[in-house]
């Protein structure tokens, strides 16, 4: 596989400030990529994969090996953020903090590797730095490596939707229209086949009701409420009907003193 240029020259000068630096505690972090349901096999990833270690002083760059892994040498100590660049999958990145070791394995005679402790977490962009996420677990012992989920192949197109008859029917008009049409041709087939006492009074009852006299245009019964004259109330006044009334009671008053007169 080939290193890419910009990796080439991050290796480049990370081994120049190893080289600068020859005092410093140094260690080796190795990435693994693990078979999972979204990336069945590692080895079907293009040969540009590549994973880098970034911090604000630093950063490490190295391609994927035969074996799915991605291995760092000379990590100096720092929290770093992971990133595996693909073209084809997304992976989760993850926070590495590389530390000295507080059981002070230098002054026994170790070597300067084992100084250095690895711990690694689930990271989510945009987050706080300090919001760790879940601790990854070191598969392989104190100095083995540490698991990169995949989140599934990279879509870089939008299907176009095809056409469906099911699609059609769910709609909701188109739903209603299909009852509606069941009913007035399935309503009358089940009139033919009631029982004839049962269909009288079916019959009987639809005779009465209101809505069989408008959809007929059969006649209404009069409304009391429609020679009343809303204009005439408001401004003080009776109907006709009340105004003739008096004038009739005043006559007669006037036709029986003139009688006894």
């Amino acid at each position: 596989m080939q290193l890419p240029l910009t990796g080439a020259l991050i290796s480049a000068l990370a081994s120049l400030a190893a080289a600068v630096s020859p005092n410093q505690q140094q260690t080796t972090v190795t990435l693994w990529i693990p078979s999972s349901q979204h990336l069945p096999s590692p080895q079907i990833l293009p040969s540009t994969t590549h994973a880098t270690l970034t911090s604000l002083r630093s950063a490490f760059d190295a391609p994927l090996t035969a074996a799915g892994s991605f291995v760092f040498r000379n990590v100096t100590a720092g929290s770093y953020l992971a990133d595996i660049h693909c073209g084809t999958h997304g992976f989760a990145p993850l926070r590495v903090d590389v530390m000295p070791s507080e059981s002070g394995a230098g002054e026994k005679g170790g070597k300067a590797g084992e100084e250095m402790v690895v711990k690694a977490w689930e990271t989510y962009r945009g987050n706080d730095w300090e919001n760790k996420g879940q601790e990854v677990p070191r598969s392989g012992g104190e100095h083995g490596r540490f698991a990169v989920r995949a989140l599934g192949p990279k879509e870089y197109f939008i299907e176009r939707g095809s056409f469906s008859v099911l699609g059609i029917l769910k709609n909701p008009m188109i739903l209603m229209g299909l009852v509606s049409m069941v009913l007035f041709l399935g309503l009358p087939k089940l009139v033919e086949n009631m029982d004839p006492e049962m269909r009288a009074e079916w019959e009987e009852q639809q005779k009465k009701s209101p809505m069989n006299a408008l959809m007929g245009g059969g006649q209404q019964a009069p409304n009391p409420m429609g020679n009343f004259d809303v204009a005439a109330y408001m401004a003080g006044q009776g109907t006709k009907k009340d105004e003739g009334e008096p004038s009739a009671s005043s006559n007669n008053g006037g036709g029986k003193k003139g009688g006894k007169r």
